[in-house]
């Protein structure tokens, strides 16, 4: 995406990835397994892009100081994403007997997302206070997934139906059209440009939905949304 939008230079320094996980889980990880530390320690990460489960999770601050120890103008980009199983349970271990992710209204999703919201807003600021600057930007994910079901519960999403047609299992794991919108929340944060106007990411066209170019503006329209009106995103427009 970074390349079809012309940004010129962008290199993924590295991936640590283990599912659904607490970034202490990659902190901790043997042997630094994924060489995550070691790209920080060499300062040449400049976005480092960590996407917690639920908190309170110290990985987050552990990472945070050893990047900025090693590149002072590091940014940290903290991922707030959709709740699994459209309930709010921290410990992570409640495994309804089944999920409708068509019954929730919108009000009731934001009810929902509230104390996690409001839990990861806290800790960036948190976290910023303690480093004396800046240093943490929330990618409001959760917050445009919301604002993608509300257009489809209006019957205004071309080419999505029902919530459901976003979600892969009763976890909530992304279909295509989700994937997108989550690109593109990310791509708004990182580089501080909109994403829309973008061509299609490979991912959304090879689903070949109806409506798909209609679809795919809408989805940067929502993402550009959510993260010009997070006060902890970095971006304005």
């Amino acid at each position: 995406m970074a390349k079809s939008a012309g940004i010129q230079g962008h290199t993924i320094a590295g991936l640590s990835a283990i599912g659904g996980s607490r970034v202490i889980q990659h902190w901790d990880v043997p042997g630094d397994k994924f060489k995550a530390k070691e790209m920080l320690k060499a300062g040449k990460v400049d976005v480092l892009t960590l996407s917690p489960i639920y908190l309170p999770d110290p990985g987050i601050e552990n990472f945070a100081k050893l990047a900025l120890e090693n590149n002072p103008a590091v940014r940290v980009t903290v991922q707030e994403f959709w709740l699994p199983f459209d309930v709010y349970d921290p410990t992570f271990k409640q495994r309804p007997a089944s999920v409708d992710h068509n019954a929730p209204t919108a009000e009731k999703l934001r009810e929902l997302h509230a104390p996690y919201f409001k839990s990861i807003n806290e800790h960036a600021a948190e976290l910023n206070k303690k480093f004396g600057k800046t240093l943490i930007y929330v990618v409001p994910v959760g917050q445009a997934v919301i604002a993608l079901r509300e257009k489809i519960i209006d019957g205004k999403a071309p080419g999505l139906k029902e919530q459901n047609d976003l979600f892969t299992d009763a976890i909530g794991h992304a279909k295509p059209p989700l994937q997108a919108l989550v690109v593109y929340c990310h791509y708004a944060v990182t580089y501080h440009r909109s994403p829309i106007g973008l061509t299609m990411p490979s991912l959304l066209a090879r689903a070949k939905l109806e409506d798909a170019d209609k679809l795919n503006r809408l989805l940067q329209e929502i993402a550009w949304e959510a993260v010009t009106s997070h006060p902890l995103s970095g971006v304005k427009k």
